[in-house]
């Protein structure tokens, strides 16, 4: 007798290899934005993620989602999210990391690109748990604004040890913060906030408030502490509100419930209720809006990053399948046009890397004028456009494993939860419209035309096209009577510096495929599309991740 469950042609999982090394897009990024970087420690993070070991706990972490408790078995409010084991492997990795506060320290001369290359390979690790880091390496610029409590708290948050038990921060190594900005009648429109803030004396931690209201999105509610936003005397303010107060006892947060989300499984989002929770005042009543662009700027440029992360694991596991699967007598990556495909995603993934790398390296050299600009013009560029391709890439990188791709289970069925999590980036922290309205703010101050002038003249006359598009912006921008075309103006704005950044850093046939389809127009309305004369070859060896 045969048997009849032998199994072949089935590609063995993308495990146990090294995310930094692999990674040359992401390499020749970093050497071109931040020269003298020592990369000793991304290599070793880069070994870590891509092990199969810590592939299982980010398995684990979502499938074993978190639960919450309310109240324990004797009836008391104990407002607790139970994570499974794996969450807080995963947690302690990123923080023993440094990819949540460690860039405020200043070490070297690139601390935030150095950072923004851990979190992006952390992301194709597991980007649920990243959010918490993030927030946490938002708020810790804007709570400098209040210097007791950065005195206290700034040191943990640069800690990198990871302590998730719940007790006051002077008995913990290390500690974590959120935010919570959003209400359901207001979304963007933070403005709309009714949650209340009734003064309450002095302390030393300056002014001490009772919060009252809600948060309708209140991401990782068991972080240490938290900033919100919440009506004052004076208007719209910023607070911070632990979660355990000095004494010992939790403050009054009420988590009402869990978020059932379409992807980030693995992280808390939550609804909360404050009542009469306390809380110390952070900068100025009534300056809460400046507060939140000053965090909103960081967590952007996360989105970005994570995103490109994304694009990069997603590429990479179709880049393993393709090479080991056979179809129609050869290899599926031999096949003429799954190698448009693949080429046409390593473009895009490495035109991704290049902006988010080139948006950090904005946040080193705050102080410049012309980087200033720059990062005013490419928080929302990055935001908007990055985030916006990732969900079309990663239903063309799930295609390139068919129904492989499409199960939950082993290996490649991290293609499915990547589908899942894409929209994640681009909703938060202000979707599409929110962005392209910001950047047609900034482009419309006098220091903006000329930092953009400066960015993309290195690459005059190298692509005919390139030349066009650039040469067409300022008139643009002068000539937008409304803002209906703000979001057309980001992608363009957006590609032109991405062709600008591979024009300097990657090699010439990747600019030249860029240019050619993404500027000139040789290319149709879905990946793949690529012309007959694109060096496949060369595009698809560059991008292979080992």
């Amino acid at each position: 007798m045969h048997a009849t469950h032998e199994v072949f042609n089935q590609p063995e999982p993308l495990a146990d290899y090294d995310l930094f090394d692999g990674n040359r897009a992401l390499r020749d990024a970093l050497k071109f934005n931040a020269p003298g970087l020592e990369t000793t420690e991304l290599s070793r993070l880069g070994g870590l993620a891509g092990s199969a070991e810590m592939q299982m706990h980010a398995r684990l972490a979502n499938v074993h989602g978190p639960q919450l408790h309310s109240h324990d078995r004797f009836g008391r409010r104990v407002d607790e999210v139970e994570f499974h084991p794996s969450y807080h492997v995963l947690m302690k990795a990123a923080t023993s990391a440094g990819l949540h506060g460690t860039a405020w320290t200043g070490r070297g001369e690139s601390p935030h690109v150095l950072r923004a290359a851990g979190f992006m390979m952390f992301t194709e690790l597991e980007p649920s748990i990243l959010c918490p880091v993030s927030m946490t390496y938002a708020v810790t610029p804007a709570l400098r604004s209040n210097a007791a409590i950065y005195a206290d708290w700034g040191p943990k948050l640069t800690s990198r040890e990871y302590d998730p038990a719940l007790k006051p921060w002077r008995d913990k190594a290390g500690v974590t913060m959120g935010m919570g900005m959003t209400e359901k009648q207001g979304g963007s429109d933070v403005r709309a906030n009714t949650t209340q803030a009734i003064a309450d004396g002095e302390d030393g931690w300056g002014k001490r408030y009772h919060i009252t209201g809600h948060k309708w999105f209140f991401s990782a509610p068991m972080c240490d502490a938290f900033l919100v936003l919440a009506q004052a005397p004076a208007g719209l303010s910023c607070f911070f509100l632990p979660r355990v107060l000095h004494e010992g006892s939790r403050n009054a947060i009420r988590i009402q419930r869990l978020k059932d989300k379409l992807g980030n499984k693995a992280n808390a989002s939550s609804e909360v209720e404050f009542h009469g929770a306390s809380a110390w005042l952070v900068g100025d009543e009534g300056r809460g809006i400046p507060q939140i662009l000053e965090m909103g700027t960081m967590t952007r440029l996360d989105c970005a990053l994570g995103t490109s992360g994304l694009m990069r694991q997603a590429l990479s596991i179709a880049l393993n399948h393709t090479s080991q699967r056979q179809a129609f007598g050869k290899r599926l990556i031999d096949q003429p046009l799954m190698r448009n495909v693949l080429a046409d995603l390593a473009l895009e993934s490495e035109a991704a890397t290049m902006l988010a790398i080139r948006l950090a390296r904005a946040f080193d050299r705050r102080g410049d004028a012309d980087e200033d600009a720059m990062a005013r013009l490419l928080t929302p560029i990055a935001k908007f456009w990055i985030c916006k391709r990732g969900s079309h890439f990663a239903q063309e990188a799930m295609e390139c494993l068919g129904g492989n791709g499409y199960v939950e289970e082993g290996g490649e069925g991290v293609m499915a939860r990547i589908y899942r999590e894409m929209p994640l980036n681009s909703i938060w922290e202000g979707a599409g419209n929110i962005m392209a309205l910001d950047l047609l703010r900034a482009l419309r101050k006098a220091d903006a035309g000329a930092a953009l002038a400066h960015e993309l003249s290195p690459a005059r006359g190298a692509h005919p096209a390139l030349d066009r598009l650039v040469a067409a912006l300022p008139v643009r921008v002068e000539e937008m009577a409304t803002e209906v075309e703000a979001r057309r103006l980001a992608q363009d704005v957006a590609l032109a510096v991405q062709a600008s950044l591979l024009c300097q850093a990657a090699p010439a046939e990747v600019f030249a495929a860029f240019c050619d389809s993404r500027i000139a127009g040789n290319w149709g309305q879905a990946f793949g599309t690529l012309g007959a004369a694109t060096a496949f070859d060369a595009i698809i060896d560059r991008a292979m991740p080992c």
